[in-house]
């Protein structure tokens, strides 16, 4: 199944979507999740009553009262994470998987993160990890991660615009 098809489905009955951008800014592809935040808020789409971004960086946890609070149906948590591909791939992540990859430097295991937030709620949670090329300092993401992630952003606009 293509991403955009795996991304339709678990989007196709939605009524509150959040999207969590997970990341450091300037670690270079780290920096993915926020990088699709500022560009999905630059769209000025999250005016719709049925969508919010978040820019977790790399605190997440933080933002579990607020997650919690809003009640969404969903959330898609988007991160830089090693997968063993090429930079750029992207694929989503099962819940259950995230044990077995590099998710990226965060305080909190993502993992726990997301136990945490379905403890007496009914979000559909998946994460999206798109694989780094370099997590050297740098203020932006590389071109391929970059790429990858504009993808996303066009995608996800495709399916709930």
């Amino acid at each position: 199944m293509s991403f955009e098809s795996q991304l339709k489905t678990f989007l196709d009955d939605f009524e509150k979507l959040i999207i969590l951008g997970v990341g450091n800014e300037l670690k270079c592809d780290d920096g993915v999740g926020p990088y699709i935040i500022k560009k999905l808020k630059d769209e000025n789409i999250e005016d719709n009553e049925k969508l919010l971004f978040i820019d977790a960086k790399t605190v997440p946890e933080n933002f579990t009262g607020k997650i919690r609070k809003e009640n969404p149906s969903h959330l898609i948590i988007v991160d830089a994470c090693l997968m063993d591909g090429k930079p750029g791939d992207m694929k989503i992540v099962n819940k259950k998987d995230f044990a077995d990859i590099g998710i990226s430097t965060h305080s909190m295991s993502l993992s726990f993160f997301v136990r945490y937030l379905e403890k007496d709620t009914e979000i559909s949670i998946i994460f999206v990890g798109i694989e780094p090329k370099s997590m050297d300092y740098a203020d932006k993401p590389t071109q391929n991660v970059e790429n990858a992630a504009n993808e996303f952003i066009n995608t996800l606009k495709g399916i709930i615009l």
